[in-house]
C-alpha cells in the first residue's frame, strides 16, 4: 500500500562497512553470497502499460541537468512554482542513475518478495524499509542474504537519490520561497545527521484511502501498473502516469508545515488498477525524506509567506519528532483513530498541538 508508515511491518538496515561477497551468520559459518549475482536472479521486466483512456494528470517535469548550468537553478525554480504551490506531484528526471541501476533494485524487489517468509523475517509483509546507512542505524537489523549480497548497491542508490535528488529541490524550494540563505533547507535534511528517512520496495497496492505523506518529499520510481491517484482542488481524483526515465515526486507534510501550507502536501490514494492490469505484480520502489528529527515545523522566514497571509499551522513549537510519532500513532491504531474521527464529527482530528487532519473523498 502506497501510504506513509500505514502498512509499516519491518525496518531493514545493515553494516554501512559490510562490502564483501561472503557473510558471518550468526553461529560463525560463512554465507556464500555468489547465488544472488544478478545472472542468478530472475529479472525483472516492466509488466505492459493500460489501454484504457484514463483521466490522466498533467505534471511538470524537470530535467535536472539543467540545474548546474548557468541560470540553471532559476528555470527550475520558475517551471517548479505552480507545481509546488497548487499540485504537490511532478516528475524528474535525468537524476544521475542509469535504468540498468534503477532495473537492478526491482530486480532486487521481485526477488525479495519470493523469499520464503521466515528468510524475509517480514510474516507476509508487502513492504520492506531499509534506512538511511548512517551510525544511527548501523548493526541495527538484520538483513537476508539476498540483500547483504547488493549492500553497496542499495546504499550507492539511497545515497545518490539523497544528494542528487533530495537537496536540489531544497535549494530550488528556497529560490521560490525567496529564503535568504539558499541552502537554509538543505541543511535541515543533511544526511548523516538522525532522521527517519528510508529506501522501500514494495508489493501490491490495494486499496487506499485518500492520505498525504509524513515527511518533506516522496519518490516512486516508474512502474507501469496505473492505480496512484491525486485529488485535485475541485474534488476529483485523476491518475498518475508512469514516464519512462522519470521520478514522480510528491511533497509531503512536514515541508508543508514549514510553510504554514503554502506549498502543498498533495492528497493522493492508490485504487485497483485498470481491468487489463489486473494480472500483474505492482512492484515499487519508494524512497522518503525527512528533515532531521529536531528540526521544528515554524513557518520559515520568507516573504512569500506573510504576505500570503500563512500562519503556524501548530498552537506551540513541535518537532519533526514529534509531528512523526503523533501522526504515526493515528494510522497504526485505527480503533484510536476512529474513536477519535466520531467525536468530532466533522471529519477532522486533532493530529497534534491543534493541527487537524482531515479525512477526504473516497
Amino acid at each position: 500500500m502506497y501510504q506513509d508508515e500505514l502498512l509499516l511491518i519491518a525496518t531493514a538496515t545493515t553494516t554501512i562497512t559490510e562490502k564483501l561477497a561472503t557473510a558471518t551468520l550468526a553461529d560463525g559459518s560463512a554465507s556464500d553470497l555468489s547465488k544472488y549475482d544478478y545472472k542468478n536472479l530472475e529479472p525483472y521486466v516492466h509488466p505492459p502499460e493500460t489501454k484504457e483512456k484514463l483521466n490522466w494528470a498533467e505534471l511538470v517535469t524537470l530535467d535536472l541537468e539543467d540545474y548546474n548550468r548557468e541560470g540553471g537553478k532559476e528555470r527550475l525554480a520558475k517551471q517548479l512554482e505552480h507545481a509546488v504551490h497548487h499540485v504537490g506531484f511532478f516528475y524528474v528526471k535525468n537524476y544521475g542513475l542509469s535504468q540498468e541501476e534503477v532495473d537492478h533494485q526491482f530486480t532486487l524487489a521481485k526477488n525479495f518478495f519470493a523469499l520464503p517468509t521466515d528468510e524475509k523475517a517480514l510474516d507476509n509483509a508487502e513492504i520492506y524499509n531499509t534506512p538511511k546507512f548512517t551510525e544511527d542505524f548501523e548493526g541495527k537489523y538484520q538483513q537476508p542474504d539476498l540483500l547483504k549480497a547488493h549492500l553497496p548497491e542499495i546504499e550507492h542508490f539511497s545515497k545518490t537519490l539523497h544528494s542528487n535528488v533530495v537537496l536540489p529541490l531544497l535549494s530550488l524550494f528556497a529560490i521560490i520561497l525567496q529564503l535568504s540563505d539558499e541552502d537554509y533547507l538543505v541543511k535541515q535534511l543533511t544526511y548523516e545527521q538522525k532522521s527517519e528517512d528510508y529506501f522501500r520496495y514494495m508489493l501490491g497496492g490495494g486499496l487506499g484511502n485518500g492520505h498525504t505523506d509524513l515527511g518533506t518529499v516522496t519518490f516512486l520510481f516508474r512502474q507501469p501498473i496505473a492505480g496512484l491517484q491525486i485529488l485535485g482542488d475541485d474534488g476529483n481524483w485523476t491518475w498518475i502516469s508512469a514516464q519512462p526515465g522519470t521520478i514522480t515526486v510528491n511533497l509531503a507534510d512536514t515541508i508543508s508545515h514549514l510553510t504554514g501550507g503554502w506549498l502543498k502536501s498533495s492528497v493522493h490514494r492508490v485504487v485497483t488498477p485498470p481491468k487489463d492490469q489486473w494480472g500483474y505484480d505492482r512492484t515499487g520502489l519508494l524512497y522518503f525524506a525527512r528533515p532531521h528529527n529536531e528540526t521544528v515545523l515554524n513557518p520559515l522566514d520568507s516573504p512569500v509567506l506573510p504576505a500570503a497571509g500563512v500562519t503556524s499551522r501548530f498552537e506551540k513549537p513541535v518537532t519533526v519528532e514529534q509531528w512523526v510519532k503523533a501522526k504515526r500513532m493515528i494510522q497504526l491504531n485505527p480503533d484510536i483513530a476512529a474513536k477519535r474521527w466520531a467525536e468530532a464529527g466533522d471529519g477532522t482530528v486533532e493530529v497534534l498541538a491543534g493541527f487537524r487532519g482531515r479525512k477526504y473523498k473516497e
